[in-house]
């Protein structure tokens, strides 16, 4: 038997902060991957060569199962960078989640993959099918928000690496977040409604403006340049990486005609810039690729 299953990373978030308090994140699932492949092995296997949050991804969901006797060989491919803000760890570990649940014959829901993510580690909430407004402390799935329209971005690393426990657990996150609170429920609503209405344009204003907010929480060089520039090319506003280095360069199909010229005059102005790749947001979801014989 070969199981295959892939879940998306993310260009950082559309936005994330607090509502009175509350943790949330809007996730930016994009057409990059983890990739999961399970095949059957003659042993019970007990050990595997996989990172520490990846090999809690395999033995915690076995413990919600309560299977003992796991008699699978397990290998992991990923797409996304480590350390960027990009969800890959979340995506490595949902997609780990699932295969491993479907291999002992179960199928995981959204919701218990995120409680699963979120005792390993603050954790996007790409595994949803639609964008959600998404506890990524708690693992806790606030509310629906729906599809996004066609939007392409360009994505860019500003360059260090942020770890993402050490960061959720600042002693002046909290007293942060409540500081941009004004600007991050005017992001939300900007957001909601582009979701609802199919408005690209909005969902990057709420973007940009969230973006800007989490400035004061995690510097990031260049983000006021980044947004002129953005402008300039027609885009329609930048994601970032709230806890990560990357940001996102967005467009609109209709205005998608001036990306090249945009990427050409970043890659000039700002050669520290490493320029990762264009990709599309995309709705999300763990995805079985293969389920048969070897």
């Amino acid at each position: 038997m070969k199981i295959c299953v892939s879940a998306p990373g993310s260009c950082g978030e559309l936005i994330q902060g607090t509502l009175d308090g509350q943790n949330f994140l809007v996730s930016c699932p994009i057409n990059m991957y983890s990739n999961v492949i399970v095949t059957m092995s003659q042993v019970n296997n007990n050990s595997f060569s996989l990172e520490p949050k990846a090999e809690l991804a395999l033995y915690n969901p076995l413990k919600l199962l309560k299977v003992s006797d796991f008699h699978y060989s397990l290998s992991l491919y990923s797409q996304l960078p480590k350390g960027k803000g990009m969800a890959s760890s979340s995506a490595d570990i949902s997609a780990i989640c699932q295969a491993v649940a479907i291999a002992t014959g179960k199928i995981l829901t959204p919701n218990e993959i995120a409680k699963i993510a979120a005792q390993i580690e603050p954790t996007d909430g790409i595994f949803y099918k639609d964008l959600v407004l998404f506890d990524h402390i708690n693992g806790m799935k606030l509310a629906t928000l729906g599809s996004c329209p066609p939007i392409s971005i360009l994505i860019f690393d500003l360059g260090g690496e942020i770890n993402t426990l050490e960061f959720n657990s600042r002693n002046d996150l909290r007293l942060l977040n409540q500081s941009k609170e004004f600007e991050i429920k005017q992001a939300l609503k900007m957001i909601k409604k582009g979701i609802h209405e199919g408005n690209s344009s909005l969902i990057g204003q709420g973007a940009t403006l969230s973006a800007k907010a989490n400035h004061k929480i995690l510097y990031k060089p260049y983000l006021q340049e980044f947004i002129e520039i953005n402008a300039k090319y027609d885009g329609i506003g930048v994601s970032i990486a709230h806890s990560g280095t990357i940001l996102g360069m967005m467009f609109d199909q209709v205005r998608q005609g001036k990306m090249k010229a945009c990427l050409a005059f970043i890659k000039q102005a700002f050669p520290s810039v490493h320029f990762i790749k264009q990709v599309q947001i995309i709705s999300g979801g763990v995805v079985v690729k293969s389920y048969g014989p070897r």
